[in-house]
């Protein structure tokens, strides 16, 4: 097949929102209906391992979050679709914006009981930084939650993106009998089934059609009518060109857990989703359709299989054609490497992959040659955007509580900052190493990580620190200097990189004053563009 057929075959998406909203529920009815999985209720088993379910994933099946983002692709109507199932919890959400570097575009799901809320406006915002489109779900119908219009006020408000409804719900909560498919004409009646795909479909021409008189009492369909003409009266018809310009947002209603909305959703979705196109690299515009090799990676994990100490980079690929057993360039570290044994991940099962697309996402074994941000390509010499690390808000000082498994924990605290679980700083005199994260949560998945996976214990010793910025002079006196003279606030990340440790604004402002040589950024990304506090 040629390389134009098989990218336009690929839709890579994640799947966005705040923490119980039905993110992970929504994902695992795409499978349901993709036909990956036969009855649902296998998510949380649904990471990247699965024949057995990883120690670390305890964690996860104990708090009932998802704590990692989960690769699974399907085929549907002649389609291979690639979710990325993101965690909603916002402490671990730098692992969210590092996934949405890796995506085409988003589907964001919304709780109709809460509306808006604070997660998904920060995720929204991350998506407006790349002008990823996005399409919104509206979930949980099935209980009382905010009218239908308000909710759409909130959205274009809040969210700032004007919506497009392609769904219209009728009815909620109790009185909740379907959703009219507007672009389709076709009513679909609800029928609570958690499980299994069951959905009746009734095909009008219009909303004057004898047929809904059947299915639908006077009152609920003179109030379906009255709604669609004020629909189409506020939001029209449909831009495509917009949506894929990240302005427009199609909306649709639903019960994802009832299975209820999702085709209507799926079928639009690879409709107009868009598939790999180009990717800015800091060199140059990579196309999708060029030839030659090229994919970054966005995400490691470690110990996915307790019974191996492996460790597995997700590599999204960018264009030309990926193949096992064949030698690729490392761009960061000058070498040539090969994989013998790359991964697929389809629905949930893991398989020996032996060509890979763009837009794909292939699992490769690591041995520790690989950090977040790491390009492979065929020779060229390219590093692509976008996987900046953000100033973290906690900062403890790690305490080893178990002298004799010392190097354990300095492999499993190296290892776990690799992955991206937290940012490491180093501090002297005296070799301190700091953790960095956005919440507590992360403490505790790594206390409880470094326990399971290396036999390590440590405890954390909160500093007074709450953000962390990055500098850089075009004068390598200035930056000794500010290093000799504020040596307390002077840490480095993983990368060797300085960085200024602040109690607050007050101290950042200050150092600035005093050292006005000195830019401060809010990102590590400030090598590629300047983003000054």
């Amino acid at each position: 097949m040629s390389n134009h057929t098989e990218i336009e075959k690929r839709k890579t998406f994640a799947i966005i929102s705040h923490p119980d909203a039905g993110k992970t529920t929504l994902t695992e009815k795409f499978l349901l209906f993709g036909g990956a999985i036969n009855t649902a209720g296998a998510i949380k088993r649904n990471k990247a391992n699965q024949n057995t379910t990883s120690d670390f994933m305890e964690i996860e099946k104990q708090r009932g979050i998802s704590v990692a983002t989960s690769v699974m692709g399907f085929e549907y109507n002649g389609k291979r679709i690639n979710i990325l199932d993101t965690p909603g919890h916002k402490d671990f959400a730098e692992d969210t914006y590092r996934t949405l570097s890796a995506v085409d575009s988003v589907i964001l799901v919304v709780d109709s009981v809460k509306g808006v809320e604070e997660q998904t406006q920060k995720l929204m915002e991350v998506c407006r930084m790349r002008n990823t489109p996005v399409i919104i779900f509206i979930n949980k119908l099935d209980r009382e939650g905010k009218d239908p219009f308000d909710l759409l006020d909130e959205l274009e408000d809040i969210l700032k993106i004007s919506v497009c409804p392609q769904s219209w719900p009728i009815g909620q909560g109790y009185t909740f009998k379907g959703v009219y498919n507007i672009h389709g004409n076709q009513l679909n009646l609800f029928e609570p089934d958690k499980s299994k795909v069951t959905e009746p479909v009734i095909q009008v021409k219009n909303l004057e059609d004898e047929l809904l008189k059947e299915h639908l009492a006077e009152k609920p369909l003179q109030k379906l009518k009255e709604d669609l003409e004020l629909v189409e009266g506020i939001y029209g018809a449909l831009d495509k060109e917009m949506y894929l310009e990240g302005l427009l947002a199609p909306v649709f209603f639903g019960s994802a857990i009832n299975n209820f909305g999702i085709r209507e959703l799926l079928d639009t979705f690879i409709n107009i989703a868009p598939s790999p196109s180009s990717r800015e690299a800091e060199e140059r515009t990579v196309i999708a359709t060029e030839k030659a090799f090229t994919g970054f990676v966005f995400k490691i994990h470690a110990n996915l299989d307790p019974n191996h100490r492996d460790r597995i980079a997700f590599l999204r690929i960018c264009s030309g054609k990926f193949e096992r057993n064949k030698f690729y360039y490392h761009t960061r570290l000058d070498k040539k490497l090969k994989f013998s044994n790359p991964m697929d991940f389809m629905a949930n099962e893991k398989s020996l992959v032996e060509e890979a697309w763009p837009g794909d996402v292939v699992g490769l074994y690591d041995s520790g040659n690989f950090k977040i941000g790491d390009t492979l390509t065929e020779g060229e010499k390219l590093q692509f955007k976008g996987i900046p690390s953000f100033s973290p808000e906690i900062f403890k000082e790690v305490e080893n509580r178990d002298p004799m498994k010392t190097k354990q924990l300095e492999k499993g605290i190296q290892q776990l900052t690799e992955e991206g679980v937290a940012q490491l700083f180093i501090q002297q005199p005296g070799n301190r190493k700091i953790i960095g994260t956005v919440g507590e949560l992360q403490f505790e998945v790594i206390s409880f990580r470094l326990e399971q996976e290396y036999g390590a214990k440590a405890g954390f010793r909160p500093l007074s620190f709450k953000r962390s910025s990055w500098m850089t002079s075009s004068d390598k006196k200035n930056l000794e200097e500010i290093i000799y003279r504020r040596a307390s606030n002077i840490a480095y990340d993983k990368d060797g990189n300085p960085v200024f440790l602040a109690e607050n604004d007050w101290s950042i402002n200050t150092a600035r004053r005093d050292f006005p040589e000195i830019e401060f950024h809010t990102t590590s990304e400030f090598n590629r563009r300047t983003e000054k506090v």
